[in-house]
């Protein structure tokens, strides 16, 4: 089949430039992203061979191999794992835009310093093209295992690469790296040199599961061990580079806490340091070990349906799946790390994980472990738990939805943005402790943002009495509220449903009062609420306006509009409910309206006037009037008459 030239995409190209004009400060990346590839490759094989039987494979000698040629300027990384077939090249390496080009260079440049930049090579898969930063062409030649022939992938990163079936490839896949010209003023960043293979390898990739090996030429080596002399015709030595240890297996004391950090950026294709490492030993009738990594920071594809996610699970230090999603809950899929039992069968699945006793167990173990580790780090690391509840706190919430278990040990550990003066976060402990004499209930408001929340008509009692209000402004607060219902004894009351009743201000009418008032509107309010009949089922005196006119809210059993939207957008019917109109008596333009009501003034424009109060109602809490065009014309006509 002859070669075939295709073009990257405009994204594509732009990322190769990036990587060419190296963005990375440590360009020592590239060698740790081509092993860490070469070792996901093994575990493919090894976890295809298991369960698939793939013929042909040889799984003899399952390892990574580093190869360097300082006169020929080349370093080649291969491995014997899995290989890809031609269309898996042109897919996987020849289309960037699988992973996740777009998002990657967003967030690039929005990165704010050379740390911040690095810590998204891995993150977004991208890391094989990270080779660009050393070398002026790369070439990637393969064979999937079982397969006949290989595939050779070329390019230079200026745009175009090649596509070439070959035969005679072993299984696996070599990767070589044509290394830019030397530079001879900096040679701690000689990619040829064998003490700097090693220095890489040792500090990225000691704990790989599978031995890499590097080959040099008998002059290098020879320089390495000055007491054997070199010989033109002796052969290259390998030399094993790393340990091979799994450090979940070795006790604490013996691993550092940089070797843990390396084994989490392996796992979890991140470069910055985990915000959190938890040990797990469990032992008795069914034996396993768990060593399990916080991020520091959440990734793009946190909230993407169908990213894969999941704990590496291990029986008896073989890996038998890299996202086994059944040992942990949707809501801790941020959690890296790997799980090692001992008495598990090699050949389990997915559906048979689902129904293991002993899974349902680790699972269980496993979140109690990681909220207990949240809990711990509230009290004794404050920042760190800030950092932790900024990334991953909507997530966390859904956990308040979908785990009644372990319910109270989340309330415990959630805490929420609130009206209190000093800005900072609290619990709903917190809260409870600093309720005002006489309050009963929790009060929170749902929003899409806080800005909006904080400046919705529903908060004006609730501000001018010093009442506290949780500000909660994730989709996932409009279920977690409802599903919840209380916290130790206290409701959680949204202060836009239901009526509220705070007491009244010593300016404010009382008793007799305000049944003179409620009679003074009785037919103001009966006449609007035939006038709006097909928007609100009800219109009514507000005890929680001081400074808006009107505002609409839900009775206290009605879904909220974000709610209903929510349901439909994920394709349930959930019939519209109507809404409750509320006016503030102490307002001028209802006074007015009232006023010229009761004086029999036209009908027909005291229709415009009400629709334009409702339709102001609905804009103020973030709706939308149902015919824009209509209320843009009543708010023009008002305008022109003020004139």
């Amino acid at each position: 089949m002859p070669t075939e030239t295709f073009e990257f995409q405009v994204e594509a190209r732009q990322l190769l430039q990036l990587m060419i004009h190296s963005v990375y400060s440590n360009k020592d990346v590239f060698l740790r992203e081509l092993v860490s590839n070469a070792s996901d490759a093994l575990d493919k094989l090894r976890l295809a061979a298991l369960r698939e039987h793939v013929p042909d494979a040889d799984v003899s000698d399952p390892h990574i191999e580093i190869e360097t040629d300082p006169d020929a300027r080349t370093l080649t990384v291969r491995d014997n794992g899995i290989g890809m077939s031609y269309d898996e090249v042109g897919q996987l390496i020849g289309t960037i835009a699988n992973s996740g080009t777009a998002s990657f260079l967003q967030e690039l440049r929005e990165a704010q310093d050379a740390a911040g930049a690095e810590g998204l090579i891995g993150q977004f898969g991208v890391g094989f093209y990270s080779g660009f930063m050393v070398a002026d062409e790369m070439t990637l030649v393969t064979r999937r295992a079982g397969e006949g022939r290989g595939t050779r992938w070329t390019s230079r990163g200026e745009g175009t690469y090649t596509l070439e079936r070959v035969e005679d490839v072993p299984q696996g896949t070599a990767v070589t790296l044509h290394l830019k010209p030397a530079d001879p003023d900096n040679q701690l960043h000689d990619y040829t040199s064998a003490w700097k293979i090693r220095e890489i390898v040792k500090r990225y990739s000691d704990f790989i599961t599978w031995p890499i090996r590097l080959v040099t030429p008998p002059a290098e080596a020879a320089t390495a061990d000055r007491d054997a002399p070199a010989r033109e015709d002796a052969p290259a030595e390998p030399e094993t580079l790393n340990s091979m240890k799994a450090l979940w297996a070795r006790p604490r004391e013996e691993v550092s806490d940089g070797e843990y950090n390396e084994l989490y950026k392996h796992l979890g294709h991140d470069w910055r340091d985990p915000l959190e490492t938890i040990r797990l030993q469990a032992e008795g009738t069914f034996e396993y070990q768990a060593l399990l990594f916080m991020p520091a920071h959440a990734p793009h594809d946190l909230f993407t349906q169908g990213a894969r996610r999941g704990l590496h699970l291990y029986v008896k230090r073989v890996l038998i799946m890299e996202d086994c999603d059944a040992l942990l809950p949707s809501y801790l899929r941020f959690v890296k790390g790997v799980v090692d039992a001992q008495d598990l069968s090699l050949n389990v699945s997915r559906e048979i994980l689902q129904q293991d006793r002993h899974i349902r167990m680790m699972r269980r173990r496993l979140t109690k472990k990681v909220l207990s580790a949240v809990k711990d780090m509230m009290a004794k690391a404050p920042e760190r738990y800030a950092t932790l509840w900024r990334e991953f706190g909507p997530v966390l919430k859904e956990g308040l939805v979908t785990d009644s278990e372990n319910r109270d040990a989340l309330l415990a550990v959630a805490s929420f943005a609130t009206t209190h003066g000093d800005g900072e976060p609290v619990t709903l402990k917190g809260y409870a402790e600093r309720m005002k004499d006489g309050q009963e209930d929790i009060y929170y408001l749902t929003g899409e943002s806080r800005q909006s929340v904080e400046n919705s008509p529903h908060m004006e009692a609730f501000r001018d009495r010093g009442i506290e209000v949780l500000l909660l402004t994730d989709p996932v607060d409009e279920v977690w509220v409802d599903a919840v219902g209380e916290y130790e004894g206290r409701r959680l009351r949204s202060v836009a449903k239901g009526e509220i009743d705070l007491g009244a201000r010593p300016e404010e009418p009382l008793g007799g009062e305000r049944e003179k008032q409620a009679e003074e509107y009785a037919g103001l309010l009966g006449w609007l609420a035939e006038r709006l009949a097909d928007d609100v089922k009800e219109v009514r005196l507000s005890s929680r306006l001081t400074v808006s006119p009107a505002c609409v809210v839900s009775d206290a059993h009605d879904l909220t509009p974000a709610l209903e939207s929510m349901y439909r957008a994920m394709g349930q019917e959930v019939p519209a409910a109507k809404r409750i109109l509320e006016l503030n008596p102490g307002h001028v333009l209802v006074k007015g309206l009232n006023q010229a009501f009761r004086d029999g003034e036209d009908r027909a424009r005291l229709t415009g006037t009400a629709e334009l109060l409702y339709g102001l109602a609905v804009l103020a809490e973030g709706g939308r009037p149902k015919d824009p065009a209509q209320f843009v014309k009543l708010v023009a006509e008002r305008l022109e008459r003020a004139l």
